[in-house]
């Protein structure tokens, strides 16, 4: 058999991991963080139990680079759903009601992402995070920012604060009255995006089914040699849609 070419390994290896990052979601949507374990992701993923940590340095890292995935891939989805416009007032409406719209359908998860957060680790600058903030300082540079470097803070801070206080244990804050809030800031009308009393919110879809989300489909066919990623392995979770 010849040898895989470094392309093909890369894309095992990118597909390997981005299994891990959907199923992470799926068990901690499902289950929670604490009831989640490593050897679990491994599992729902289909991969061998070491290649956890060959990719993350622990379970707080992973389940922060699973959601900061999932919050980039559901943002991107709401910036260019059809219509599409390159208007920034509509843009930054469709960047509130994404991540309001997360809150809404997946509170678990959300409220997971936000404890972690405040945890010892903190805040991780990952791939995931990275392309995140590159969405977010597009929006806030087509909505005509003079100063991306500032503003783009103020927004993460401001949606990070709009996420919170929407999953209070308690005493959570209704999200038509949170998205008003962001909407007076930004000078936005209630008609952009997608008002929640009228529709779902842009990005927000309610599925439970998250695995559009993830590029985990069929790997290029390889021979049983150990490769990160189980070549050939396929399971219902981690097929693409």
């Amino acid at each position: 058999m010849s040898p895989r070419s470094a392309s093909v390994n890369e894309e095992l290896r990118r597909r390997s991991r981005e299994r891990l990052l959907q199923a992470a979601i799926e068990l901690v949507s499902e289950h929670g963080y604490e009831a989640t374990t490593l050897g679990d992701i491994a599992d729902r993923a289909g991969s061998a139990r070491g290649l956890v940590s060959y990719y993350f340095p622990g379970k707080r890292t992973l389940v922060q680079s699973a959601v900061h995935r999932l919050m980039h891939r559901t943002l991107e989805e709401a910036l260019e759903r059809e219509p599409r416009t390159q208007d920034g007032r509509e843009r930054m409406a469709r960047a509130i009601d994404a991540i309001l719209g997360l809150a809404r359908d997946q509170p678990l998860l959300m409220r997971q992402h936000m404890a972690g957060i405040l945890q010892a680790e903190g805040f991780v600058q990952c791939p995931e995070q990275q392309r995140l903030a590159q969405l977010l300082r597009d929006t806030v540079a087509r909505h005509g920012s003079a100063d991306v470097d500032a503003d783009y803070p103020t927004l993460r801070a401001l949606l990070m604060g709009a996420v919170f206080a929407a999953l209070v244990p308690g005493a959570p804050m209704p999200l038509p009255v949170l998205r008003a809030e962001l909407f007076e800031r930004y000078r936005l009308d209630w008609e952009l995006g997608v008002p929640p009393d009228t529709a779902v919110a842009s990005g927000g879809t309610g599925d439970s089914d998250l695995s559009r989300f993830f590029a985990t489909g069929a790997a290029p066919e390889c021979g049983p040699d150990g490769l990160p990623g189980r070549a050939g392995h396929s399971s219902q979770s981690g097929q693409s849609k």
